[in-house]
Protein backbone atom coordinates (compact mmCIF):
# COMPACT_ATOMS: atom_id res chain seq x y z
CA UNK A 1 0.00 0.00 0.00
CA UNK A 2 1.31 3.41 -0.83
CA UNK A 3 2.18 5.83 1.74
CA UNK A 4 0.53 9.01 1.18
CA UNK A 5 1.88 12.86 1.62
CA UNK A 6 5.51 11.93 1.69
CA UNK A 7 7.86 14.49 0.67
CA UNK A 8 11.39 13.92 2.61
CA UNK A 9 12.72 10.54 2.69
CA UNK A 10 15.54 9.61 5.49
CA UNK A 11 17.41 7.32 4.75
CA UNK A 12 20.51 5.59 7.22
CA UNK A 13 23.93 4.43 5.91
CA UNK A 14 25.90 2.01 7.18
CA UNK A 15 23.66 -1.61 6.91
CA UNK A 16 21.03 0.16 4.55
CA UNK A 17 22.59 1.91 1.53
CA UNK A 18 26.33 1.31 2.19
CA UNK A 19 27.36 -2.76 2.39
CA UNK A 20 29.15 -2.32 6.14
CA UNK A 21 29.67 -5.49 6.82
CA UNK A 22 31.22 -6.58 3.21
CA UNK A 23 33.49 -3.26 3.05
CA UNK A 24 34.82 -3.96 6.39
CA UNK A 25 36.04 -8.04 5.84
CA UNK A 26 37.60 -6.26 2.66
CA UNK A 27 38.99 -3.37 5.30
CA UNK A 28 40.15 -5.89 7.59
CA UNK A 29 41.41 -8.60 4.82
CA UNK A 30 43.73 -5.63 3.89
CA UNK A 31 44.91 -4.27 7.30
CA UNK A 32 45.88 -7.78 8.65
CA UNK A 33 48.06 -8.18 5.75
CA UNK A 34 49.41 -4.88 5.88
CA UNK A 35 50.64 -5.41 9.58
CA UNK A 36 51.04 -9.30 8.82
CA UNK A 37 48.31 -10.87 10.90
CA UNK A 38 47.81 -14.09 10.18
CA UNK A 39 44.31 -14.46 11.58
CA UNK A 40 41.52 -16.25 9.05
CA UNK A 41 39.41 -13.68 8.25
CA UNK A 42 36.11 -15.80 7.94
CA UNK A 43 36.81 -17.03 11.65
CA UNK A 44 37.66 -13.29 12.66
CA UNK A 45 34.49 -11.74 10.91
CA UNK A 46 31.93 -13.95 12.65
CA UNK A 47 32.95 -12.87 16.07
CA UNK A 48 33.74 -9.36 15.40
CA UNK A 49 30.36 -8.92 13.58
CA UNK A 50 28.52 -9.07 16.84
CA UNK A 51 31.11 -7.48 18.73
CA UNK A 52 30.64 -4.37 16.81
CA UNK A 53 27.27 -3.98 17.05
CA UNK A 54 27.03 -4.27 20.43
CA UNK A 55 29.81 -1.81 21.10
CA UNK A 56 28.28 0.71 18.64
CA UNK A 57 24.85 0.11 20.53
CA UNK A 58 27.26 0.98 23.61
CA UNK A 59 28.20 3.95 22.41
CA UNK A 60 24.62 5.13 21.03
CA UNK A 61 23.60 5.05 24.42
CA UNK A 62 26.62 7.18 25.44
CA UNK A 63 28.13 4.13 27.48
CA UNK A 64 31.29 4.44 25.58
CA UNK A 65 33.27 7.30 23.52
CA UNK A 66 34.96 7.04 19.99
CA UNK A 67 38.15 5.80 21.62
CA UNK A 68 37.02 2.99 23.51
CA UNK A 69 34.54 1.56 20.40
CA UNK A 70 37.60 1.56 18.45
CA UNK A 71 39.75 -0.27 20.69
CA UNK A 72 37.30 -2.55 22.33
CA UNK A 73 35.77 -4.52 19.49
CA UNK A 74 38.95 -5.57 18.06
CA UNK A 75 40.38 -6.19 21.87
CA UNK A 76 37.31 -8.71 22.36
CA UNK A 77 37.65 -10.45 19.17
CA UNK A 78 40.72 -11.14 19.57
CA UNK A 79 40.19 -12.40 22.82
CA UNK A 80 37.54 -14.30 22.02
CA UNK A 81 39.44 -16.26 19.52
CA UNK A 82 42.28 -16.33 22.01
CA UNK A 83 44.78 -15.01 19.56
CA UNK A 84 47.63 -12.98 20.95
CA UNK A 85 47.73 -9.02 20.12
CA UNK A 86 49.94 -6.62 21.93
CA UNK A 87 48.19 -3.55 22.70
CA UNK A 88 50.11 -1.62 20.53
CA UNK A 89 49.07 -3.54 17.40
CA UNK A 90 45.54 -3.01 18.63
CA UNK A 91 45.89 0.62 18.51
CA UNK A 92 47.34 0.80 15.35
CA UNK A 93 45.08 -1.90 13.13
CA UNK A 94 42.05 0.66 14.81
CA UNK A 95 44.05 3.30 12.83
CA UNK A 96 44.42 1.52 9.80
CA UNK A 97 40.82 0.19 9.80
CA UNK A 98 39.68 3.42 9.75
CA UNK A 99 41.51 4.87 7.48
CA UNK A 100 40.97 1.72 4.65
CA UNK A 101 37.13 1.11 5.68
CA UNK A 102 36.54 4.16 3.75
CA UNK A 103 38.00 2.91 0.41
CA UNK A 104 35.82 0.27 -0.32
CA UNK A 105 32.76 1.17 -1.97
CA UNK A 106 29.96 -1.81 -1.93
CA UNK A 107 26.41 -0.79 -1.74
CA UNK A 108 23.50 -2.70 -1.19
CA UNK A 109 21.70 -5.04 -3.78
CA UNK A 110 19.42 -2.29 -5.60
CA UNK A 111 20.67 0.76 -4.03
CA UNK A 112 20.99 3.19 -6.93
CA UNK A 113 18.01 1.61 -8.78
CA UNK A 114 16.14 2.44 -6.00
CA UNK A 115 17.67 6.41 -5.65
CA UNK A 116 16.77 6.80 -8.99
CA UNK A 117 13.44 5.39 -8.49
CA UNK A 118 12.74 7.74 -5.15
CA UNK A 119 15.04 10.76 -5.99
CA UNK A 120 12.85 12.29 -8.96
CA UNK A 121 9.32 12.22 -6.79
CA UNK A 122 10.90 13.04 -3.15
CA UNK A 123 13.89 14.94 -1.56
CA UNK A 124 16.18 12.67 -0.08
CA UNK A 125 18.81 13.07 3.39
CA UNK A 126 20.59 10.93 5.59
CA UNK A 127 20.45 10.55 9.53
CA UNK A 128 23.76 8.61 10.69
CA UNK A 129 25.27 7.86 13.67
CA UNK A 130 28.72 7.50 11.53
CA UNK A 131 31.79 9.54 12.47
CA UNK A 132 31.27 12.80 9.72
CA UNK A 133 34.58 12.50 8.09
CA UNK A 134 34.28 8.64 7.52
CA UNK A 135 30.55 8.94 6.47
CA UNK A 136 31.32 11.99 4.27
CA UNK A 137 34.22 9.51 2.47
CA UNK A 138 31.70 6.62 2.10
CA UNK A 139 29.19 8.42 0.16
CA UNK A 140 31.50 10.15 -1.72
CA UNK A 141 33.44 7.20 -2.97
CA UNK A 142 30.46 4.52 -3.70
CA UNK A 143 29.33 8.05 -5.35
CA UNK A 144 25.75 8.54 -3.99
CA UNK A 145 26.62 12.09 -2.70
CA UNK A 146 24.57 13.59 -5.16
CA UNK A 147 21.28 12.36 -4.29
CA UNK A 148 21.30 13.54 -0.57
CA UNK A 149 20.51 17.05 -0.16
CA UNK A 150 21.24 17.03 3.60
CA UNK A 151 23.57 14.58 5.88
CA UNK A 152 22.98 15.02 9.92
CA UNK A 153 25.41 13.22 12.15
CA UNK A 154 25.63 12.37 15.41
CA UNK A 155 28.73 14.89 15.48
CA UNK A 156 26.45 17.44 13.74
CA UNK A 157 23.94 16.63 16.05
CA UNK A 158 25.10 16.48 19.21
CA UNK A 159 23.63 12.90 20.05
CA UNK A 160 22.95 9.79 18.62
CA UNK A 161 19.62 7.56 17.15
CA UNK A 162 17.50 7.73 18.41
CA UNK A 163 17.87 10.55 20.55
CA UNK A 164 14.71 12.63 19.24
CA UNK A 165 17.43 15.91 18.95
CA UNK A 166 19.15 13.79 16.25
CA UNK A 167 15.85 13.84 14.28
CA UNK A 168 14.65 16.91 15.17
CA UNK A 169 17.45 18.42 14.11
CA UNK A 170 17.43 16.80 10.85
CA UNK A 171 13.98 18.31 10.10
CA UNK A 172 15.13 21.24 10.65
CA UNK A 173 17.77 21.07 8.20
CA UNK A 174 15.96 19.80 5.86
CA UNK A 175 13.28 22.51 6.32
CA UNK A 176 10.58 19.56 6.75
CA UNK A 177 7.72 18.88 9.19
CA UNK A 178 7.61 15.53 10.51
CA UNK A 179 4.39 14.48 9.07
CA UNK A 180 5.86 14.46 5.10
CA UNK A 181 8.89 12.58 6.32
CA UNK A 182 10.26 9.30 6.13
CA UNK A 183 12.85 7.09 7.81
CA UNK A 184 14.00 3.97 6.56
CA UNK A 185 16.95 2.16 8.25
CA UNK A 186 18.04 -0.97 9.74
CA UNK A 187 18.49 -0.62 13.36
CA UNK A 188 14.51 -1.38 14.93
CA UNK A 189 15.31 1.10 17.91
CA UNK A 190 17.85 3.87 16.44
CA UNK A 191 16.40 4.52 13.14
CA UNK A 192 12.42 3.15 13.47
CA UNK A 193 11.47 3.93 17.36
CA UNK A 194 13.36 6.68 17.00
CA UNK A 195 11.73 8.51 13.84
CA UNK A 196 8.30 7.13 15.23
CA UNK A 197 9.12 9.13 18.51
CA UNK A 198 9.24 12.53 16.65
CA UNK A 199 6.38 12.03 14.37
CA UNK A 200 7.69 10.66 10.99
CA UNK A 201 6.65 7.53 9.28
CA UNK A 202 9.21 4.24 9.25
CA UNK A 203 9.94 1.52 6.99
CA UNK A 204 12.06 -1.16 8.81
CA UNK A 205 14.74 -2.37 6.23
CA UNK A 206 14.95 -5.76 7.92
CA UNK A 207 17.78 -7.65 5.76
CA UNK A 208 18.94 -9.73 8.74
CA UNK A 209 14.87 -10.93 9.37
CA UNK A 210 14.82 -10.18 12.87
CA UNK A 211 11.72 -10.19 15.04
CA UNK A 212 9.93 -6.81 15.09
CA UNK A 213 6.64 -5.43 15.68
CA UNK A 214 3.73 -6.92 13.22
CA UNK A 215 2.28 -3.17 12.74
CA UNK A 216 5.76 -1.62 11.67
CA UNK A 217 6.30 -1.59 8.16
CA UNK A 218 9.31 -3.89 6.88
CA UNK A 219 11.25 -4.85 3.35
CA UNK A 220 13.60 -7.32 3.20
CA UNK A 221 15.02 -5.66 0.41
CA UNK A 222 15.46 -2.33 -0.79
CA UNK A 223 13.43 -2.65 -4.36
CA UNK A 224 10.73 -3.99 -1.65
CA UNK A 225 10.28 -0.06 -1.13
CA UNK A 226 8.04 0.50 -4.64
CA UNK A 227 5.59 -1.21 -2.83
CA UNK A 228 5.63 1.89 -0.28
CA UNK A 229 6.55 4.90 -2.41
Amino acid sequence: MKIKNIKHIFFDLDHTLWDFDKNSGLAFDKIFKINKVDVNIPLFLSIYEPVNLNYWKLYRDAEIDQKQLRYGRLRDTFDALEFAVEDELIHVLAEDYITHLTTFDHLFEDTIEILNYLHPNYVLHIITNGFSEAQEKKLNVSKISHYFKTITNAEIAGVKKPNPIIFKHALQIAKADPEESLMIGDSYEADILGALEVGYDAIFFNYRKDESEPHIKQINQLKELKKYL
